[in-house]
């Protein structure tokens, strides 16, 4: 232990109390101590690069290349995406990828290239490999997207664990790309600073910040190998395939740098072991994106009323103090979906309990609220209590369901209520025995469940606030330690609970966000900020990791509306407010001591500027709704950057303070205090004011006005969305469309909070004469009452 550790110790017993103190010192002995003796030991290393290539096999969809010291397998799926595997490495098993690996694409041909190389030609993209390795990814017009220079392995000689188990797939690795030289960087899941990630090293490691994080604290609590870059040439997604620790070193390219020439940009990716393999996806943003989801599956699509308004608070303190919240939206008159109960309503913070001094009937309280609209919902933690007689700790002891060290022991850890331990989501048998435990949080009434301390956390005054690396773990029979299943356990775990609520409940689409994951958590739910801090920089932070993992494929996600950790100002509330009615996951939250977050708890302005927010919220409700089942069918996030349907527009790539909301929407919010007033990056065509009518021509920038009542939003001209009519239904908001051109819009009604299979009504607005029309493609009648902004006159249909 060092004077940081020591340091790093007092604060923790200062936050967690004496006890809970000193059993994280003790954890963080054991943690440290199991790893010396379970780990590998430091050996000699020996450097190897593949050498030069001997010759290719063919095989369906690609081939396999044969190098010196290595071989690479490229094949090409049948919707155009292209899988590297190196050292024989195969697109299966993987955490990431949805079912059955895809077809390839029987007309993908491996060929002789110049120069000794190779070459496989497909109808959507070209693959180059050198005669050395490395891998160029090009356009079929023959654009380079990517050049992955030939990769660098340290084998490890002789490296076994104190018991004489080889330490297999723990040889690092290395491998450098090039990129175009105007390329920017987005993803690799959620990061506080950003969307665009600028020059730096990000870390590949799952991990609870620690109570608060502003931009530039990384990483945190849902990492992913998974990159999007976007350039003139075109856009392209790489994932590497790989759960272990690692880092990304992301350096911008500049044009005409040096003697003329351009710098490309330059990714490194870094992994402490595991298989050298990845996919890339090329095309447009949108067909990039449908193609990730098509890889590792559809997002879950959440319940109705899971996209309106939600209240959280750790230390509501009893059903009383939940009723009073309730009532008071309820005699205000503001719109209310859920309200969340943390850890404080658990019986001394066990996992699937109840306090029943502070929740005496929380079946009838749940029903209570229902009747009004109201749904509850519960936070869910993965550690639990190692003491004899606990159900559901002796229930996982019997269904052997915990993990276990290199010696068989149950690993043990501290979190919030004193020694636990830990499923093992990576076993199905333990996914399926934690599934089950979901039936008591239904029988208490709960609708959804929020997954917290997942990443997974154990309390640690000094070295890494998780499980010991050498802690043993399933991983679907392989068998591994956590090296490899850390970065996957939120996303098992959120496997676990998504399936067991869908057994437990069948006909109900389930409601489930999970602070941690991995590439493939939107199959199961969404996710949220964490523990983000109150603050402006907070509040920048909240909108680059929404964007950021919605550009990853995890679309439903939101911050904690004020920040976690402190309490906002007033003007910092409404920002912050405002800017979640426009987020899928609109929630407030705030952490114990850290103040109230009900508006009326900041006055009577701040008050009437929520009261707007909120009903402004339950206005998009179907447009909200008809995004998320587009986010099903298509990977489309619903909160996109500007330059979504503009790539190639470099102003737009390097705008980070405003979004799209859909195709029709664009959200700037106010992200500084004193801020009446702000400029505004617009794409091509014309966009309105919503609040004024006044139109703006793009591509460019304009001003526009911000008061604290309301942030900026623009439409597009032409936009067809459906939003919540005075009468309660939906009805047609019609943007007018600038003469000549014409516009659309989509609408995906849901027919309630099961599986039922959306049907897709498409429409288009246009001028006829002096009247702007609007009709159904299909010929159909509209359906729906239309109303046009934009202009003063009638409207046709």
């Amino acid at each position: 232990m060092d004077g940081r550790d020591l340091v790093r110790s007092v604060r923790m017993i200062k936050a967690v109390g004496p006890a809970q103190g000193l059993r994280s010192v003790r954890a963080a002995w054991r943690a440290r101590r199991a790893d010396a003796l379970a780990l590998p030991r430091h050996t000699a290393e020996r450097a190897r690069v593949p050498g030069t290539a001997r010759g290719a096999e063919p095989q369906p969809g690609g081939g396999l290349i044969h190098f010196e010291r290595s071989s690479l397998r490229v094949r090409v799926a049948s919707g155009g995406a292209v899988f590297c595997g190196w050292e024989g490495a195969e697109p299966e098993p993987s955490y990431a990828l949805a079912g059955a690996c895809p077809e390839v694409d029987a007309r993908a041909v491996l060929e002789p290239d110049t120069e000794g190389g190779w070459r496989v030609v497909s109808e959507r993209v070209l693959v180059v490999v050198s005669r050395h390795g490395a891998v160029e990814v090009r356009t079929p017009g023959g654009a380079v997207l990517r050049r992955e220079l030939p990769p660098r392995w340290w084998d490890r000689t002789g490296a076994e664990g104190a018991g004489g188990r080889p330490d297999g797939g723990a040889s690092r690795w290395v491998q450098r790309a090039q990129v175009a030289a105007d390329a920017r960087f987005f993803g690799l899941g959620g990061r506080a600073h950003g969307p665009r990630l600028r020059d730096g090293v990000y870390r590949l490691w799952n991990t609870d910040p620690g109570g608060a994080f502003a931009p530039g604290d990384d990483p945190l609590s849902l990492t992913m190998p998974v990159q999007l870059v976007v350039a003139d040439a075109g856009t392209h997604l790489v994932f590497h395939d790989n759960s272990w620790d690692g880092r990304v070193t992301l350096r911008e390219g500049a044009e005409g740098a040096g003697s003329g020439h351009d710098r490309p940009g330059t990714c490194e990716v870094r992994m402490d072991g595991g298989p050298l393999r990845y996919w890339v996806l090329a095309g447009t943003p949108a067909r990039v994106l449908q193609g990730w989801t098509a890889l590792t599956g559809a997002p879950a699509l959440p319940p109705q009323w899971a996209l309106g308004y939600q209240h959280a608070r750790w230390g509501f303190g009893g059903q009383a103090e939940v009723r009073r919240v309730v009532a008071g939206y309820q005699e205000r008159g503001l719109p209310l979906s859920a309200v969340h109960l943390d850890i404080d309503h658990y019986d001394r913070h066990r996992v699937f309990t109840v306090d029943r001094q502070r929740y005496p009937d929380l079946p009838g309280l749940a029903r209570e609220l229902r009747a009004d609209g109201v749904r509850l919902v519960s936070i869910v933690d993965p550690a639990v209590k190692a003491e004899p007689g606990d159900a559901v700790y002796e229930g996982g002891v019997a269904a052997d369901a915990f993990v276990r060290d290199a010696r068989g022991r149950e690993v043990r850890g501290v979190v919030w209520p004193g020694e636990s331990v830990y499923p093992d989501f990576t076993d199905a048998r333990a996914r399926k025995w934690w599934g089950a435990q979901y039936a008591e949080r239904l029988a208490q009434g709960f609708a959804g469940v929020w997954h917290d301390m997942n990443e997974p956390v154990s309390f640690a005054a000094f070295g890494e606030r998780t499980l010991p690396r050498s802690a043993r773990h399933a991983l679907e029979g392989r068998g591994g330690d956590h090296r490899e299943a850390h970065n996957v356990y939120g996303l098992a775990m959120a496997r676990a609970g998504f399936e067991g609520l869908c057994e437990l409940r069948p006909a109900e689409r389930p409601f489930l966000f999970s602070r941690s994951g991995w590439a493939g958590l939107q199959r199961y739910g969404g996710s949220w900020s964490g523990d983000v801090a109150t603050g402006w920089a907070g509040l920048r932070a909240s909108l680059s990791l929404v964007l950021g993992l919605g550009l990853c494929g995890v679309p439903y996600s939101g911050p904690d509306i004020g920040g976690f950790s402190g309490v906002p100002s007033p003007e910092l509330y409404v920002r912050w407010f405002q800017l979640g009615a426009f987020l899928p996951l609109f929630r407030t939250h705030s952490a114990l001591g850290a103040g109230r977050r009900e508006p009326w708890e900041y006055g009577d302005e701040v008050l009437g500027h929520a009261r707007t927010a909120l009903r402004e919220r339950q206005r998009l409700l179907p447009y909200f709704g008809t995004l998320g089942q587009l986010a099903r069918l298509t990977g489309a996030p619903y909160v996109r950057p500007v330059w979504w349907s503009a790539p190639r527009d470099r102003a737009l790539r390097d705008c980070e303070d405003a979004f799209l909301l859909g195709d029709a929407l664009l959200v700037a919010p106010a992200l500084a205090a004193g801020v009446t007033r702000r400029p505004v990056r617009l794409p091509r065509g014309r966009w309105y004011d919503t609040a004024t009518g006044r139109a703006y021509d793009g591509p460019g920038q304009v001003w526009v006005e911000a008061p604290l009542s309301r942030i900026p939003v623009l439409a597009r001209a032409g936009a067809v969305l459906p939003v919540t009519g005075a009468d309660g239904g939906t009805e047609l908001e019609v943007w007018a469309p600038v003469a000549g051109r014409g516009g659309s819009g989509l609408v995906v009604p849901d027919a309630g909070d099961g599986w039922q299979r959306p049907t897709v009504e498409r429409f288009i607005s246009r001028w006829e004469g002096d009247r702007v029309v609007v009709e159904r493609r299909d010929g159909g009648a509209v359906g729906y009452p239309v109303r046009v902004r934009g202009v003063e006159d009638g409207v046709g249909a």
